[in-house]
């Protein structure tokens, strides 16, 4: 039956075809190995880790079914196992445990479930209406969106994937770009994945708009919109990628407003205009900041939109751009300069849920009528790129040269013809240049993927697999950021209580079943210290508060700490 497998008859039974899915049961276990992440439950139903799930993503009959499946990698994202493949590395027994099983399943046995729900379910589907739920459960959050791109390197060998800068790596890499659409606070509803690169404008055109219009609820209706000219139905925050008063004309006759970066400042207000002002960021930091604000016309787009700029202690001037008309300055600035939450979140996934590990190999193929740069046109640009730089360093070479007024005649033959020799590469150059520059005026700087040369073209990773996984992992750091405010009410600092978080899911538990009173008591071993051992205790009476079942069972979760069970008088 393999190494820690104790329901022999179900194993059997599920071999020959003749049990659905193993049911959850539990046996009196002490110092079950990282039992702590049991505490996440909770937050995880909550967050919907099981909702949908049925609907969605089809599973084949066996020993380990769809629930047991979601909560085994829900519980290995929150202990920061990072792929499928890292899974092998566990006890399996211990974490077994956890689930009400013997043992998880081998690495090719996770594998094939995750295949088979890939090829067989619709993981698309259920990412979408779990994202479309999580903006139903909060309305307020999901009216400001923000959007940024992380660019996912792949260092494989299977298809030759499209460079595109990675700015945290300051190189030209080969991967795919992530488009992340979160909210204010960090949180995350959906991504979007491009192997070919439209850019962050196209996609949000074309794919992230008219997902939102469907989805963000108590939008305003048509007769509220049209009785008031300032109101809008969400507003999106998103870099100077994005600055473009065409697609800020474009959104507002959505009636949708948006935040972004101004390019191309070349002006310095004077400091006379700068009012020190407090701003509330989205987490509830009080700040001072410099601003002052003008009104911008675009006369091509005949619209008007509002420039705030925050003055630094250095004297920089960052300037923002949007048309809301609603809100205060202070405001605006807010959310503008709230997009490191964002910003945090990204790196916060790269490290602790690696977010940029491949789930699967396969390829699939990308579409023929798909736009994509042409390589002509690349190879042109960098040809005159080069030849631009060499020009350059010409030039100044040739005012460098100077004849000494006491210079001898050969001194004299000798510039002379140094110097015509230098004018003649760079009449060349010249004409190099305007003739590279006329054949790539003539040159499609986008082309069909078919036109492609077929030494050019590739495919595409299979995103299924990994959209499964990455909404499991998003639907762990949603319940992990749950968790991590409730203890913020007791602890002051927001870092120290996602630490804590952390290694609460890492510390060893008793799992006690009681079947005649139907309670599932987990109780935890104690903290570093007798404070941290405090903030524990009030998170399991806000756990116990939720009166949550075990999936599959009818046992409440009961929490507790260790230390709460030794009698106030023992003696050590």
């Amino acid at each position: 039956m393999g190494l820690g497998c104790t329901r022999e008859q179900e194993r059997v039974e599920a071999a020959l075809g003749g049990l659905n899915e193993a049911v959850p049961a539990f046996v009196p276990d002490q110092d079950v190995k990282s039992a702590g992440v049991l505490f996440a439950l909770p937050a995880l139903l909550l967050n919907g880790l099981l909702k949908y799930a049925n609907n969605y993503l089809s599973f084949p009959k066996g020993y380990y079914g769809l629930q047991s499946f979601l909560l085994l990698l829900s519980f290995a994202a929150l202990l920061r196992i990072k792929s499928l493949e890292a899974i092998r590395y566990c006890e399996a027994g211990e974490l077994g445990k956890a689930i009400g099983l013997d043992r998880i399943p081998e690495i090719r046995t996770l594998r094939k479930k995750v295949k088979y729900i890939t090829n067989h379910g619709e993981p698309e589907q259920w990412s979408k209406e779990l994202s479309k739920y999580w903006m139903e459960e909060d309305p307020e959050l999901a009216w400001i969106l923000y959007v940024d791109g992380h660019v996912r390197v792949y260092s494989g060998s299977k298809t030759p994937l499209p460079k595109r800068y990675v700015s945290r790596q300051k190189l030209c890499l080969r991967g795919l770009t992530d488009y992340w659409v979160n909210d204010a606070v960090g949180k995350p509803f959906f991504v979007v994945s491009k192997a070919v690169n439209p850019g962050l404008l196209s996609v949000m055109r074309e794919q992230i708009i008219p997902r939102l219009l469907r989805d963000i609820p108590k939008q305003p209706t048509g007769e509220e919109l049209k009785a008031n000219r300032h109101l809008y139905r969400f507003g999106v925050v998103f870099d100077r990628e994005g600055y473009s008063p065409e697609f800020f004309k474009e959104m507002w006759e959505k009636r949708i407003a948006c935040y972004t970066y101004k390019k191309y400042v070349n002006d310095v207000w004077p400091e006379s205009e700068f009012i020190e002002k407090e701003v509330v960021l989205n987490n509830g930091e009080v700040v001072k900041m410099k601003l002052a604000e003008r009104g911008v016309y675009f006369r091509k787009q005949d619209l008007w939109v509002r420039e705030i700029r925050k003055l630094t202690d250095t004297g920089h001037q960052t300037s923002i751009i949007t048309t809301d008309f609603m809100n205060n300055a202070e405001v605006l600035a807010a959310r503008m300069f709230s997009r490191w939450s964002q910003e945090n979140f990204l790196k916060y996934m790269m490290e602790h849920y690696g977010i940029d590990r491949l789930i699967e190999y396969e390829q699939e193929a990308i579409s023929e009528t798909t736009k994509v740069v042409n390589p002509r046109y690349r190879e042109l640009e960098s040809q005159i790129k080069t030849k631009s730089t060499l020009l350059n360093r010409q030039r100044v070479k040739y005012g460098a040269l100077v004849l000494k007024a006491e210079g001898e005649e050969p001194d004299i033959r000798k510039y002379v013809q140094e110097k015509a020799t230098i004018r003649e590469s760079i009449d060349t150059l010249e004409k190099e240049i305007e003739q590279l520059k006329a054949t790539k005026k003539n040159t499609e700087k986008h082309i069909e993927f078919s036109k492609l040369p077929e030494d050019k073209k590739f495919q595409d990773l299979k995103k299924s697999g990994k959209q499964f996984v990455d909404t499991i992992k998003m639907i762990a750091y949603r319940a992990e950021t749950a968790m991590a405010n409730t203890l913020q009410e007791y602890i002051s600092k927001k870092d120290e209580a996602r630490s804590l978080v952390r290694q609460i899911f890492m510390t060893d538990a008793d799992i006690m079943p009681d079947e005649k009173n139907g309670v599932l008591r987990i109780t935890i071993h104690n903290m570093t210290n007798p404070r941290n051992n405090r903030y524990v205790q009030q998170l399991c009476d806000v756990l116990n508060s939720s009166e949550t079942l075990f999936p599959g069972t009818n046992l409440r979760l009961v929490y507790n700490l260790v230390s709460n069970q030794i009698p106030p008088d023992q003696e050590f």
